[in-house]
């Protein structure tokens, strides 16, 4: 048995280590009858050093990206850096410096009109030619992409690319403005985090979206998760989030998974064989009041 195996880890003209693309072809040729068996298969061949952590955790982000959605990871409208068509470079300019963004919504009277996207670089001109009487920033727009916030990753993905475009503005079923979305943030559920030399440590933890839907990081303390939800976790076994629910799951979570506490209904957006990093929270309201009438009752 352990001969087979060997075997199966070497090329067939010279004892070397097969690439992880035959590996991945070895582990079809098996058949595997769903996607969680072909999941274990990779993480089979990852134990047996077939595959390194970093290999293994691509391929899973490249299925999961398959069943993920634009609203599971993008910036909410609350949080988009945006530049005012009517204001002048020097009210606007101070917001590109200091967020240090290459592309920013510019908008109308309201968030809900975003009339393109300003790139930093066609600022360059601007300071060239110092044609500040001039200036018109329509001049320079680049045209919005806009996308539902249902459309799959693996889709966006593929426009991005067709499109050359880099940025898309997410909108809700009603056509409202939602967030938006870079194609390095769908990059990032493939490879990880992608940091350049402008990134800075985000201290934003839990980030809402709606009343009831939010994003938690698995490094969220459970002090902050009790704080922002009026909560009464324990934190004597567990300081974080992330570590509370991989003691629920039992085990290392995987990404699309799910673990209800109480009214906390946590689905794992990004995960990978070593670490658990993001979750989706989705907040069931009803039983939330229905618990906080109980506690009062009490």
């Amino acid at each position: 048995m352990n001969e087979g195996r060997s075997r199966s880890a070497v090329s067939k003209d010279g004892g070397q280590p097969r690439s992880w693309y035959e590996i991945v072809t070895h582990a079809l040729l098996r058949e595997p009858k769903n996607r969680e068996e072909l999941t274990d298969l990779l993480r089979e061949a990852q134990q047996r050093s077939l595959l390194d952590f970093d290999a293994l955790s691509m391929i899973e982000g490249v299925m999961e990206v398959s069943e993920m959605q634009v609203r599971d990871i993008m910036i909410p409208r609350t949080q988009m850096a945006v530049v005012n068509y009517e204001h002048s470079p020097e009210k606007f300019l101070p917001l590109i410096i200091e967020s240090a963004h290459s592309r920013f919504p510019v908008i109308g009277d309201n968030r809900d009109e975003v009339i393109g996207i300003l790139l930093a670089k066609d600022m360059l001109a601007y300071f060239v030619k110092k044609e500040q009487e001039n200036f018109n920033i329509r001049e320079i727009l680049r045209p919005a992409v806009f996308v539902p916030e249902s459309k799959r990753l693996n889709v966006l993905l593929k426009e991005f690319r067709a499109s050359r475009n880099h940025m898309a503005i997410v909108v809700d079923e009603y056509g409202g403005i939602a967030g938006l979305v870079t194609i390095e943030d769908v990059l990032e559920q493939i490879v990880g985090d992608i940091e350049d030399e402008h990134d800075v440590e985000d201290d934003m933890y839990i980030i809402k979206h709606t009343d009831t839907r939010y994003t938690v990081k698995a490094l969220t303390t459970i002090e902050e998760f009790n704080e922002v939800f009026s909560e009464k976790f324990s934190s004597d076994e567990f300081d974080t989030i992330g570590g509370l629910l991989t003691h629920q799951f039992g085990r290392m979570p995987k990404r699309g998974e799910f673990a209800t506490i109480g009214p906390y209904h946590f689905k794992v957006l990004r995960a990978d064989s070593r670490r658990v990093y993001l979750f989706q929270l989705t907040l069931q309201a009803e039983d939330k009041e229905e618990q906080q009438r109980s506690a009062d009752v009490a």
